[in-house]
C-alpha cells in the first residue's frame, strides 16, 4: 500500500481523485494515462483517475473503459448525449473519493507534470489551488485577445478579482471545497468563476499550457459564447441595472425632446424631418429589443432552475463504482461497460 503523504498544515492526503471531462478525446487519452501513472506513481500518494465521457461520438467510452480494465484505478462514466464538460466536472467531484481532487483536461494541453507543484501548495494548507497560464502555446490571436477580453470583463466589470487573469482551468480543490460545493446546484453556471467566489484560502502556480497533441477542440465559439453569458447571468445584475438606467435616462431625453417640440410648434415652427423621426424610432426600438433579449437571458435561467432538470444522466460506467456512490449522482440509472 502507498504511504500516506503528510501535510505541512497536519493535514494527510490518504488519496487523490483527479477527474478528466472527455469529448472525442480516445487519441489523447492512452497518452495522457502514461503521463498520469508516471507522475502519480512517483508521489507518496493513493490516487484514482475518474474520466466522465460527454457523449463523444468516438471510441471516448471504450478506451477509457478498457484502461479501467488494465488499471483499477481508473473509473469511467458516459453521459447520455453531450451535457458540457462543466457538467463533466460537477459529475467527477460528486463522485470524487480523494481527500482532494484535480481537474485536468484530456487534450494534454495541460501537462500533470504540474499536480506534484499543486499537491504542494495543497499540503501546505491551500485549500483551491490554481495552475494559471502563463503562456498559451499553439493558440490564435482572436482566441487570446477574446479570453483576455472575457476575464477583463469578469475581473473589473463582474468584480470578481479572485479569477486569474489569464485565466486558469486546471486546479486543485481541498475535501471541504468539494463538500461546499455540493451544495449548489446551479445548471448555467461557470465552475471555476462558481470555485472563485466560494473562497477559501487560494494561492496560484504558473505553467505553459502546451499545444493539442491529437484531435481538435470541440470547445466551438457557440459554446465559449454561452459560457461568458452564463458567468455574467449567474455572478452580476449589472445588465439589468444597466439596462434600468437605459430606460431612465431615454425616459429623460423623450421627455426634452417633447419640451423642445412644443415650443417650436407653439412658435409656428413645427419639427421637420422624415428621416431624423425614423432614426429615434430604430435607434429605441433596437434599445428596447436588446434589453428584452437581456431580461430574457435572466427569465429564461430562471425558468430552467425552477424545472429541476438534472444537469447530466448518466448512460454506462465501468465496474469500479457502486450503486451507493452513484446514488448522488442526478437521475443515474447506469448500465454496466462489459
Amino acid at each position: 500500500m502507498t504511504a500516506t503523504a503528510p501535510a505541512a498544515d497536519g493535514r494527510t492526503c490518504s488519496r487523490l481523485s483527479v477527474i478528466t471531462p472527455a469529448y472525442n478525446e480516445e487519441e489523447n487519452l492512452p497518452d495522457l494515462y502514461e503521463r498520469l501513472r508516471t507522475v502519480l506513481d512517483s508521489i507518496a500518494v493513493e490516487w484514482e483517475w475518474i474520466v466522465i465521457d460527454d457523449h463523444s461520438s468516438d471510441r471516448t467510452f471504450e478506451i477509457s473503459a478498457g484502461l479501467a480494465q488494465r488499471d483499477r484505478r481508473i473509473r469511467a462514466l458516459r453521459f447520455s448525449r453531450n451535457f458540457g464538460s462543466h457538467a463533466g466536472v460537477s459529475c467527477g467531484l460528486r463522485i470524487a473519493r480523494g481527500d482532494c481532487a484535480v481537474v485536468l483536461a484530456a487534450d494534454l494541453q495541460d501537462p500533470p507534470e504540474i499536480i506534484p507543484q499543486l499537491l504542494a501548495a495543497w499540503r501546505n494548507g491551500t485549500q483551491v489551488v490554481w495552475a494559471v497560464r502563463d503562456k498559451r502555446l499553439g493558440e490564435n490571436t482572436a482566441t487570446l485577445k477574446t479570453s483576455g477580453l472575457f476575464y477583463w470583463i469578469m475581473r473589473n466589470v463582474i468584480g470578481m478579482r479572485e479569477l486569474a487573469p489569464t485565466g486558469a482551468d486546471f486546479f486543485l480543490i481541498d475535501r471541504c471545497v468539494i463538500e461546499a460545493y455540493r451544495g449548489f446546484d446551479e445548471r448555467n453556471i461557470n465552475i471555476f468563476a462558481l470555485l472563485a467566489w466560494m473562497g477559501f484560502r487560494q494561492e496560484t502556480v504558473g505553467y505553459t499550457k502546451e499545444p493539442r497533441l491529437h484531435g481538435s477542440s470541440g470547445w466551438t465559439f457557440k459554446k465559449k459564447l454561452k459560457l461568458a453569458v452564463d458567468s455574467i447571468t449567474a455572478f452580476s445584475y449589472l445588465p439589468v441595472r444597466f439596462m434600468s438606467w437605459t430606460g431612465v435616462l431615454t425616459a429623460i431625453a423623450g421627455f426634452i425632446y417633447a419640451m423642445f417640440v412644443i415650443a417650436n410648434a407653439v412658435r409656428g415652427q413645427p419639427v421637420e424631418g422624415w428621416s431624423s423621426l425614423m432614426v429615434i424610432v430604430m435607434v429605441i426600438g433596437g434599445f428596447q429589443m436588446l434589453m428584452l433579449g437581456v431580461l430574457g437571458e435572466y427569465v429564461w435561467r430562471g425558468l430552467d432552475e425552477a424545472r429541476r432538470r438534472p444537469r447530466y444522466t448518466i448512460e454506462a460506467t465501468t465496474p469500479g463504482d457502486s450503486e451507493v456512490e452513484l446514488s448522488d449522482v442526478p437521475m443515474a440509472r447506469a448500465i454496466r461497460a462489459s
